[in-house]
C-alpha cells in the first residue's frame, strides 16, 4: 500500500524565518510551491540531500486551517506524507481494517490524490496518504532529466554515478577506480 515516506510537513508561523533556516543555513533546495486561498495557507517543498524532502506550510491570513495548530507554538511537525501508487487501493485497505480517514481530495488533472488519517487513529501523528509523481514537485536541479535513468561523471579518484530514484530525485554514489572496475566487471557478467 505504501511505497515510501515522501516528506515531513512542518507548520510555521513565520515562513520567511523558516525558509532562511532550512534553505539558507541547512542547504535545502526549494522546489514546487503554491498558495491555497480557500484554506489560507501556502506550502513549499524543499529537497534535503539525495532523497529527503520536507514541506513548510504557513498561514496566509486569519482563518487558516493552521490557526489551531500554531496557536501556542511557533511551529512543529504537522504531518507525514506517505506515497501510494493507488489511492483507491489504499482506501480499501483502510476501510477493511476499520481505520477512518477524511479529507479525501483529487486535484484537477489527477496530479495529486490524497486522504488523511487523524492523529487519534495513527498514534498521535497526522498521516497523509497521496498518489502522485514525485518529480513533478521537485526543483529541476535535484531530478534526473526525463527518460534518463543514470549519469556517469569522471572524478579525480574514479567516477560519480547518479541514478534516477523511483521516489523522485536522484541518488549519487562516488566510486574509486577499483570500485568502478569491479562494477564494470559485474555488469559485463550480468549481461553476457
Amino acid at each position: 500500500m505504501i511505497k515510501r515516506i515522501d516528506h515531513v510537513s512542518i507548520a510555521v508561523r513565520d515562513f520567511e524565518k523558516a525558509r532562511k533556516f532550512f534553505e539558507g543555513i541547512l542547504g535545502a533546495i526549494p522546489g514546487s510551491h503554491a498558495t491555497d486561498d480557500s484554506m489560507k495557507y501556502k506550502w513549499h517543498i524543499f529537497s534535503a540531500g539525495d532523497l529527503s524532502r520536507l514541506e513548510i506550510i504557513s498561514p496566509t491570513g486569519q482563518g487558516s486551517f493552521l490557526d489551531g495548530f500554531l496557536k501556542d507554538r511557533e511551529g512543529g511537525v504537522h504531518h507525514i506524507t506517505f506515497q501510494t501508487s493507488d489511492i483507491k487501493k489504499a482506501k480499501a485497505v483502510l476501510e477493511a481494517a476499520g481505520i477512518p480517514y477524511f479529507g479525501e481530495y483529487e486535484y484537477p488533472g489527477g496530479i495529486w490524490k490524497e486522504l488523511f488519517i487523524h492523529p487519534r487513529d495513527a498514534f498521535g501523528v497526522l498521516v497523509q496518504i497521496a498518489e502522485f509523481t514525485p518529480d513533478d514537485w521537485l526543483a529541476p536541479e535535484v531530478r534526473m532529466q526525463a527518460g534518463q535513468k543514470f549519469e556517469v561523471t569522471e572524478t579525480p579518484d574514479g567516477c560519480s554515478l547518479c541514478f534516477a530514484h523511483p521516489g523522485g530525485g536522484t541518488v549519487k554514489l562516488e566510486l574509486s577506480d577499483n570500485e568502478a572496475q569491479l562494477l564494470i566487471d559485474r555488469l559485463n557478467r550480468a549481461i553476457t
